[in-house]
């Protein structure tokens, strides 16, 4: 029964180039910006305030994306595996405004623009022969993509996205004014969070941390970062929806921009899925060249790192999202320390259950995730889940589809106790489950994510062994 489903598994189909725009002239270069977007005009609607239909919103001509595990793309420049180091800043300020229309946006710049970095992204030049087959690379350094990212720590450690750093040879950040040459420490792929070190940096201002679990549709924020380049620039909007998810596949990004760029050539990326779980919506500007940058409340405080838009034409239209600054800084800590970072695992593989494969093979519900296979020693496996369960509720919410359960687990840590119900059988099964950690087939991506072809990656962390099956994991 595995192999026999659709997999139709809400992935979306992969991204059109848009067309290309007219560049935005900066002094002394000229950078044309342009992003895969998935089909806005036929977004996917799911349960649970699900949205789909996004579009990377910075990195502008290297928007990639992939499913894998920690990576180290230089040696590390700071802290020592196992250290702790203390991120965002030691004290907190409240800001007194007298209304929202007059100082407050004024009062906020002033004290967050100081923490927002400018991350630009320079790659080898490669050689082509005749046939424009890449040979060998000319050492020389082209500035190929650009980025934000937001201050952590005094001495230089900053978070931003994946897809701003991928496949960087080397990187020049500019912050209170300065530049410095930085290395990245690590990577999460599958989470689009990464974190770079400043060389020989002190003395820099580290972001106040806010609470992205307790935010109210509405309030007031401002989106500070670099759209098109133009470094320390602010946008201010409200928060127009949380619990925002999306599940992104390398393909939704791979391809061409119009200007021989392309998003899927980067040696440092593998086959699979980037998982953004329970994002911030809102309606401050986002733009090409914002990825990675900060997403602030009223008080200043750090409550998102800017990432993706919804667009027809890939540039603002009025609903960006960012990652909930607990996720990430959680993320960003465990690279920081040196460790594999690790999410929430069910230790199932599943498959989309829809009317059409319900009826062909007689299930006894239309719409759920089919568990095709239970690891052994897992969470799932240890509640006594089986194959041929169907998850149709997840903590009380509606399961439609296999992304509706990977997505459901992502925003949980390992550790947190779940209850699904199944339809075994025709029967309705309420069952607990305590769930585990990625961190074995993070660890193995790890070591196997040079030289190996995408499928191979895939298949390592469905836990397949090299086998034809395409049902997602959880």
């Amino acid at each position: 029964m595995t192999d026999q489903f659709n997999n139709q598994n809400g992935y979306g189909q992969p991204a059109q180039p848009i067309p290309p725009a007219q560049g935005y002239q900066q002094p002394g270069y000229q950078h044309s910006y342009t992003q895969p977007v998935v089909d806005a005009q036929n977004p996917r609607k799911t349960s649970s305030g699900r949205t789909f239909g996004t579009a990377f919103a910075g990195a502008a001509l290297a928007c990639v994306i992939a499913f894998g595990g920690f990576t180290v793309y230089q040696n590390v420049t700071g802290a020592p595996s196992g250290s702790s180091v203390t991120l965002g800043a030691s004290t907190n300020t409240e800001i007194q405004a007298q209304s929202t229309d007059d100082t407050l946006p004024e009062a906020v710049a002033q004290k967050c623009l100081p923490s927002v970095a400018a991350i630009d992204v320079y790659t080898a030049q490669a050689s082509t022969d005749m046939f424009g087959r890449s040979t060998s690379s000319s050492g020389a350094l082209t500035e190929s993509s650009l980025g934000s990212g937001v201050v952590l720590s005094e001495d230089g450690y900053i978070v931003t996205n994946n897809h701003v750093v991928a496949g960087a040879d080397a990187l020049k950040v500019t912050v209170g004014g300065e530049e410095y040459d930085a290395d990245v420490v690590g990577t999460d792929e599958s989470s689009d969070i990464a974190v770079i070190k400043l060389r020989n940096a002190s003395g820099l201002t580290p972001v106040e941390i806010g609470d992205s679990d307790n935010l109210t549709i509405g309030e007031w924020v401002m989106s500070i970062g670099s759209p098109f380049g133009l470094e320390q620039s602010v946008a201010t909007g409200i928060v127009s929806a949380t619990s925002r998810s999306q599940i992104m596949s390398n393909s939704e990004s791979s391809g061409s921009d119009g200007y021989g760029y392309g998003y899927g050539g980067s040696s440092s990326q593998s086959g699979g899925y980037t998982i953004y779980p329970n994002m911030i919506q809102t309606d401050a500007a986002i733009n090409p060249g914002n990825s990675g940058g900060a997403l602030v409340d009223s008080n200043g405080k750090l409550i998102g790192i800017n990432t993706l838009i919804t667009s027809y034409s890939g540039n603002y239209s009025g609903v960006g999202f960012a990652i909930p600054v607990n996720y990430a800084v959680n993320i960003a800590q465990q690279i920081i320390e040196g460790k594999t970072p690790t999410h929430a695992q069910l230790g199932v593989s599943l498959s989309t259950v829809n009317s059409q494969n319900a009826k062909r093979y007689g299930l006894k519900v239309d719409s759920g995730a089919y568990i095709s296979a239970v690891n052994s020693g897992s969470g799932a496996a240890e509640a006594g889940l089986e194959e041929g369960d169907i998850v149709t509720k997840f903590d009380g919410n509606s399961v439609s589809s296999a992304s509706d359960l990977m997505l459901d687990v992502r925003s949980k840590n390992p550790g947190d106790k779940v209850t699904l119900e199944v339809n075994r059988n025709g029967d309705t099964k309420q069952i607990e489950v305590t769930l585990g950690s990625d961190e074995s087939s993070q660890s193995a991506a790890t070591q196997q994510n040079s030289g190996s072809s995408s499928s191979e990656m895939l298949n390592r962390l469905l836990n397949n062994s090299g086998s034809s099956s395409k049902n997602d994991a959880a």
